[in-house]
């Protein structure tokens, strides 16, 4: 079994490491205390094997099988089921990687599934052992805190998303890159991606204070709640403007490139009317030189005195005339 961590508290302080789930149950029975399993990319036996000790809903257990949810929160009777799509900024290829993290919140128990890296649930596990009143509060109080960790964790996403949109800016109005267009593609998906993880997590939590007087929440944990709605709230507005922001710059992009292609297709047939008018230009002299350089026996000119002049005048004369009509049409 993948267990990362697995605690019993009572009173908000930590008094065993059950070693299994049986050890588990027998402490949470004894002391009536709280359990906390983390699991770390189980195999869907174990989950089948935690669902079974905790009579886990089959729907539930269903999607957390299946994976690939989108985030939500569900309530089957007593048990809670949450599932969250943490992401971290990757600096070094300048991506967003997303996660997948599922939690079963019961009256007396809290089973965490972790598919990636993010979250750090061991930080918020230091946090509440640090807090013991927070703590004693429930599994409630670990579904705020977990809440808490993710919404904050979407902080230094935002930072990285924001300052990958001011290279692509510097880069959209310093004169363009051939590949700024794949980039900004590239960054809509994951804005899009980001926004589909943060969008539902406000009704998430505006569901959880709506059930709070219901289900008898500590008003300390309401608080926390809001507290965590408004991050919420803050961040998802700031990723709506993330992807405004991209689709502006996607069009401007597109404007530039056209522009930016309009101009060298302009500059290009500005010269293809330059080499055009002189190439007439000497079609003229080649034309009466061929004319001339024939050898016919009878040809009138050729015995005519004024004949090569003639011929040196009609050649200048075309060339002339031909010069000045490209010039009123400014193709000189």
């Amino acid at each position: 079994m993948p267990i990362v961590d697995n605690a019993v508290y009572v009173c908000g302080h930590r008094i065993q490491n059950p070693s299994s789930l049986e050890e588990t149950f027998e402490y949470m029975s004894e002391r009536d205390g709280m359990a906390w399993i983390g699991l770390f990319r189980p195999t869907p036996e174990e989950i089948r094997q935690v669902a079974a000790e905790f009579a886990l809903h089959p729907l539930a257990v269903e999607d957390a099988l299946s994976g690939h949810q989108r985030s939500k929160l569900e309530r089957y009777g007593n048990i809670l089921f949450t599932v969250l799509r943490p992401a971290r900024y990757i600096d070094d290829t300048e991506t967003v990687e997303f996660g997948e993290l599922h939690v079963f919140v019961g009256p007396n128990f809290v089973v965490t599934i972790r598919h990636a890296e993010s979250p750090d649930l061991g930080r918020v596990r230091r946090r509440l052992e640090s807090q013991p009143d927070l703590l004693a509060l429930g599994p409630e109080a670990v579904l705020y805190a977990i809440l808490d960790e993710v919404v904050d964790e979407y902080q230094p996403v935002c930072l990285g998303v924001e300052n990958d949109i001011d290279e692509i800016e510097d880069v959209l109005f310093g004169g363009g890159d051939a590949s700024l267009s794949q980039r900004i593609y590239e960054l809509s998906r994951e804005v899009i991606a980001l926004q589909r993880a943060t969008y539902p997590l406000a009704a998430m939590l505006e569901g959880l204070r709506r059930g709070a007087d219901k289900y008898k929440v500590e008003i300390e944990l309401q608080r926390s709640l809001r507290d965590v709605h408004d991050h919420a709230l803050r961040i998802t507005d700031r990723i709506t403007a993330f992807r405004s922001i991209l689709e502006n710059a996607l069009t401007v992009n597109a404007t530039l490139v056209s522009q930016r292609h309009t101009e060298t297709a302009l500059i290009q047939n500005e010269q293809v009317k330059k080499i055009s008018g002189w190439a007439a230009i000497l079609f003229g002299p080649t034309l009466v030189g061929t004319i001339y350089g024939m050898n016919f026996t009878y040809m009138p000119e050729l015995d005519w005195v004024l004949g090569y002049p003639f011929a040196l005048a009609l050649m200048a004369a075309t060339s002339i005339t031909l010069y000045v009509v490209f010039r009123r049409r400014h193709w000189l």
